[in-house]
């Protein structure tokens, strides 16, 4: 059921205390840590507590919290002292999304050009 933890979720692990992840940041709806494979120096996974498969669905079903998950974002680089920072969500396969728990990256700490990849 969406919202709800999946136990064959990496993400919905980390929120459990049942895998460890280094935490940078926590509220009652986010949690923040470290990317364990980093892209940038500073390469910070924001997820929200509850389940849903990408940013979108995320976004219908809980408009508030998807709002604290994109608010979290800055609250990590203003933490992570960045002075210019990217968001990024992949939202399906073909986009890299590899983890089906929606979340996003806070990247930063080097010269992040556009177009990216």
């Amino acid at each position: 059921m969406a919202g709800e933890p999946q136990d064959d979720c990496l993400f919905c692990k980390i929120v459990a205390g049942q895998i460890p992840a280094t935490i940078v940041r926590e509220t009652e709806t986010t949690v923040a840590f470290q990317d364990i494979n980093p892209q940038a120096p500073t390469h910070v996974l924001v997820i929200p507590r509850v389940h849903y498969r990408d940013v979108a669905t995320l976004a219908a079903a809980e408009p508030a919290v998807a709002a604290d998950l994109l608010r979290e974002t800055g609250e990590v680089a203003t933490q992570e002292k960045l002075e210019s920072h990217r968001v990024v969500f992949n939202t399906g396969s073909g986009a890299g999304q590899t983890v089906w728990h929606a979340h996003a990256h806070v990247l930063g700490g080097r010269g992040l050009q556009w177009p990216p990849g």
